[in-house]
């Protein structure tokens, strides 16, 4: 049984049809990329698992167990964490603070559950900054702190929409790194991307989207052996 699993699925923004009859499936442990151009449907589809766009049509299973529809903060408490593309944090609270704001208070899960001093481990830079307000930190320990509170829910799955973007070149190293720590560790993730070199050694499996709907799915090392691939929907 696949740990998440989207079966036909079919989301909208008003009339406009974003998702169609979408199915994708994430064992556990692995990385599964979600990539395509802009305006493929990628941020929808992590918008739908977390239940931020209820999908008209489908299912969503975590374990089994169907999530679609349910409000946002109750898909957070069976275990899926979301990081949006948007960085945001609390800027008047110290990183700490942002941190603490986040901690899981509803359970164990089985797993050994992330703290602060867990989470500074992982994020050292974090740590030197831990008493300065968020909103005065660079855009790449933003995009840390962000995933850092996240995973303060101690998430099952963690989901990851274009973790990337707008860093320099050396942040993004940084944070690769940080992500493949998380891997090792046996995180599952999902993670959107449009620059397939940001996660050509994270991703175990890859699912290309185009108009919202699958159009090509495989591993990462036979994706990238397929240039036709790349070059019809990606333009890369």
């Amino acid at each position: 049984m696949a740990l998440l699993e989207l079966t036909h699925v079919h989301t909208f923004y008003a009339d406009s049809h974003i998702l169609v009859d979408l199915s994708l499936e994430v064992a556990e442990g692995e990385v599964v990329c979600l990539l395509g151009r802009n305006g493929a449907g990628k941020s929808t589809t992590l918008k739908s698992i977390i239940g931020l766009a209820a999908p008209r049509a489908g299912h969503i299973r975590l374990r089994g167990v169907d999530i679609c529809g349910l409000a946002p903060f109750r898909v957070a408490r069976l275990g899926v964490g979301y990081v949006p593309e948007e960085r945001r944090v609390f800027g008047k609270l110290t990183v700490h603070e942002n941190l603490e704001v986040a901690r899981s208070t509803w359970g164990d899960r089985g797993s050994k559950p992330w703290t602060a001093e867990r989470v500074f481990e992982l994020f050292p830079r974090l740590l030197e900054r831990r008493n300065q307000r968020a909103g005065s930190l660079s855009g790449g320990e933003q995009q840390m702190l962000t995933i850092a509170r996240t995973l303060m829910g101690s998430p099952q799955v963690l989901l990851l929409d274009e973790p990337f973007e707008g860093l320099a070149p050396l942040v993004v190293d940084m944070l690769a790194e940080q992500l493949g720590r998380l891997k090792a560790e046996g995180l599952t993730m999902v993670v959107t991307e449009q620059n397939v070199r940001f996660v050509s050694e994270l991703g175990d499996r890859v699912y290309v989207l185009e108009r919202g709907t699958v159009c090509y799915c495989g591993t990462m090392s036979e994706f990238l052996c397929d240039d036709d691939v790349r070059r019809a929907y990606l333009a890369v």
